[in-house]
């Protein structure tokens, strides 16, 4: 407080930030969604086309085999939504790079699913 010019001043005025709009964050989380439902997309992909391959060859995927891709087809979503819950009620740059490192996660998974394909380890 300073009194010595006559002007008292109160430091302790709590300022309130505003939460951002409910109609940008969802903006932020629809935009992201779509590159999170591509990845689904491309592991439902992943799951049909590699089955439909086993099967060309006589022989199916493995337990490990469909564990895998199952788990790469229930990745993305939650993911996805983890995200989306960290960065619900932040600022839209804290939530859009929240959804951006869950996406590189992501990818990254995906990537290394791809070698575990590579090393023939599926196909029984």
């Amino acid at each position: 407080m300073s009194v010595a010019d006559g002007n008292v001043s109160d430091d302790t005025t709590a300022t309130r930030r505003r939460p951002p709009p409910r109609w940008a964050l969802l903006s932020i989380a629809l935009f992201f969604g779509l590159f999170y439902a591509y990845d689904v997309w491309e592991a439902v992909g992943n799951l049909v086309g590699l089955n439909l391959q086993a099967q060309s060859l006589a022989t199916q995927l493995s337990g490990f085999g469909w564990a895998v891709l199952i788990f790469a087809v229930l990745l993305p979503v939650l993911v996805y939504a983890l995200a989306y819950w960290l960065g619900r009620n932040r600022a839209f740059g804290v939530q859009a790079l929240t959804l951006l490192v869950g996406l590189c996660a992501v990818a990254a998974v995906s990537l290394d699913i791809a070698a575990v394909f590579s090393l023939g380890r599926l196909i029984v």
